[in-house]
């Protein structure tokens, strides 16, 4: 597997080595002692997955610590725009977010770690995501900051007459500058 930095230290880009043929393909997802040497000790707990169509916007949604997640995710079917926020306090990237188009062709993943928030965008007519968590969800602790905060400034993509379809938290959700975040760098 390529391990890719990105412009946020701590949040990684990964690309499969695919083997193809006429079969079809194989390819190793996740490698613990490949990802530890690159990302370092990650316990992951729970493995989720979400089928979304079409325009569907899910978060930026994180957890407080000490419930905060770190996140694998990928896409199986379909094409995403990925995106992950720094939330650190005191971080010289604070506010600042990666984005990453992940997608069933090209299989790369995006490694998102504790004090991020994270979200995505369905680019294709269906997704379904994949992502490992190293902590379980805990309702309570569940915080949203707004999708489309200026101060953060995701380009989402635009589709011709098609609103982001968002649920009513996402939609509701506080700008960053309101936001309970207790991560520090």
């Amino acid at each position: 597997m390529n391990y890719l930095k990105t412009e946020i230290s701590d949040v990684w880009i990964i690309e499969p080595k695919v083997f193809a043929d006429s079969r079809g393909y194989f390819m190793e997802a996740f490698k613990e002692a490949e990802f530890k040497e690159h990302v370092g000790d990650i316990d992951f707990v729970q493995d989720n997955e979400s089928c979304s169509t079409k325009g569907v916007l899910r978060g930026l949604h994180y957890q407080l610590a000490p419930f905060s997640q770190a996140k694998l995710v990928r896409v199986i079917k379909g094409s995403v725009l990925d995106v992950a926020v720094d939330l650190r306090t005191g971080s010289p990237t604070f506010g600042k977010h990666v984005a990453v188009e992940l997608t069933e062709g090209n299989k790369r993943q995006l490694f998102v770690p504790r004090g991020f928030a994270h979200g995505f965008q369905v680019l294709s007519d269906e997704a379904v995501f994949m992502y490992k968590v190293d902590n379980l969800y805990t309702p309570a602790a569940e915080r949203s900051v707004r999708y489309d905060d200026p101060k953060i400034n995701v380009q989402w993509r635009q589709f011709d007459g098609l609103e982001a379809v968002l649920s009513e938290k996402d939609r509701n959700a506080p700008f960053l500058k309101d936001s309970e975040i207790n991560f520090t760098y």
